[in-house]
């Protein structure tokens, strides 16, 4: 159960600056659709604003690394951070951008192997190589 209520659409339009972001939202995935995370959020509309443009800014902005790529990215840390919202979110993003069944089993196998050394490494204190440094 969720520690605050989901702000409604009605809510929103009292709010200008809610509703501004919401618009936004709308307006930049092409869909009426806001989900539970941004409307957790509302209730503080300042962080809101500053957290949705943190978002379009970097998962949405063309860059070096592909829309579907990112959203790889994304799902492997909120699985390390144990976000099981995130996960959901991101994998639904990931299969909208394209992932298939193989990629999203491919992704699963790397981050059960990531996790597995990372913890094996970290309890036996490897100490890094020094040609693994920046020079």
């Amino acid at each position: 159960m969720a520690t605050v209520k989901m702000m409604t659409d009605r809510e929103a339009e009292g709010i200008p600056a809610v509703k501004t972001v919401f618009d936004d939202i709308r307006a930049t995935r092409k869909s009426d659709f806001i989900n539970n995370f941004w409307r957790a959020l509302a209730h503080d509309p300042a962080q809101l604003s500053r957290i949705w443009t943190q978002v379009k800014t970097i998962m949405g902005t063309p860059g070096a690394l592909d829309p579907l790529t990112r959203e790889l990215i994304y799902i492997a840390v909120s699985t390390a951070n144990g976000c099981s919202y995130c996960i959901h979110s991101h994998t639904a993003a990931a299969r909208a951008k394209g992932m298939t069944d193989a990629q999203h089993r491919e992704l699963v196998s790397i981050i059960g192997l990531a996790g597995q050394t990372n913890h094996l490494v970290t309890a036996l204190q490897v100490p890094v190589d020094p040609e693994f440094d920046v020079r």
